[in-house]
């Protein structure tokens, strides 16, 4: 099928959580919500910076010293109480149904340039499926720019793999083996990162779209399209939030996309929070999708080892 991408701004959550199960990407136009949790994030990312200006600080900080400044910048953002009604905001302001609709709670990206860092908390990922992360096939991923997005430093799909079968590392990956060690040893990498991120296994991930959107507009796809964020070759940092989202319906029913080349274990569905009460998903639904974790693992990752203050 062709690559489509809609800006159309008024379609409902239900149609639009079906169309991009058929492979379409939508482009919303810059709304109020939306803005408002960018410059949320702004205000954390200035605060953390402090003298620096951030789209340059990699010219004046050791690498080091920048991944000092990252961590507890993007975990205080993650966790933040005002991230998550902001988030609920934009799922509002979208038309969701917040009592059937659940969120992984935010992340905010720093992307350097490539020749300064792409691993660990600046990781550059490679062409993947979010599916491959031991996803649900349901699987809503949002991503909006905040500021130093170009052609350069975005994030790209490949749509040629829409639905087609790769040879992938992702029965490599574990979720619950990711919770025990992966997420909280991020920042550790700087030069190198050996950590088990699913990626293709040799295979030229084809022809690519890069999408750009100004600062509160967001991009809405599935879970299952292969994308990679795109190497910074300009001379300033990009930074952007992204966040998932899953409903219930869609849980039970087990819609989404066929999973065509996933071979992840355990699963990240307990990660989901009612996106009015904050309750996670109930357990009989999680059963539905809890296929061979390790034993040894973590279901749930718990933020408080990365000792925020």
């Amino acid at each position: 099928m062709a690559f489509v991408i809609s800006t159309e701004s008024d379609v409902t959550d239900e149609a639009r959580r079906s169309r991009i199960f058929s492979g379409e990407v939508f482009c919303f136009p810059p709304r109020d919500s939306v803005r408002a949790f960018g410059e949320f994030a702004w205000e954390l990312i200035e605060a953390a910076f402090g003298a620096h200006n951030p789209l340059t600080a990699h010219d004046d900080l050791p690498v080091e010293e920048y991944v000092r400044i990252l961590g507890p910048l993007k975990t205080g953002f993650t966790h933040h109480p005002h991230s998550k009604e902001l988030l609920r905001n934009v799922l509002v302001d979208l038309g969701a149904d917040i009592t059937r609709t659940y969120f992984d709670v935010p992340k905010l990206r720093a992307v350097p340039p490539a020749s300064y860092l792409t691993a660990g908390l600046g990781y550059n990922y490679t062409p993947h499926r979010d599916t491959w992360y031991s996803s649900p096939q349901c699987q809503n991923n949002w991503w909006a720019p905040i500021v130093g997005v170009t052609d350069r430093s975005c994030m790209a799909f490949h749509p040629e793999y829409w639905q087609r079968p790769t040879d992938n590392s992702s029965a490599d990956f574990d979720a619950y083996e990711w919770n025990r060690s992966s997420r909280r040893d991020a920042a550790l990498y700087i030069k190198e990162d050996p950590r088990p991120h699913p990626r293709l296994s040799g295979q030229d991930p084809g022809s690519e779209v890069r999408i750009l959107g100004e600062a509160g507009s967001i991009l809405s796809f599935s879970g299952a399209q292969l994308h990679a964020t795109v190497p910074n070759t300009t001379g300033q940092a990009r930074f952007s939030f992204d966040f998932r989202t899953i409903s219930l319906d869609d849980l039970i029913t087990q819609a989404g996309p066929k999973n065509v080349d996933s071979h992840s274990t355990g699963t990240s569905v307990r990660d989901y929070l009612r996106a009015d009460t904050y309750d996670r998903v109930p357990d009989d639904i999680v059963a539905m999708y809890d296929q061979g974790g390790s034993p040894d693992g973590v279901l749930v990752f718990d933020p408080s080892v990365l000792e925020v203050t």
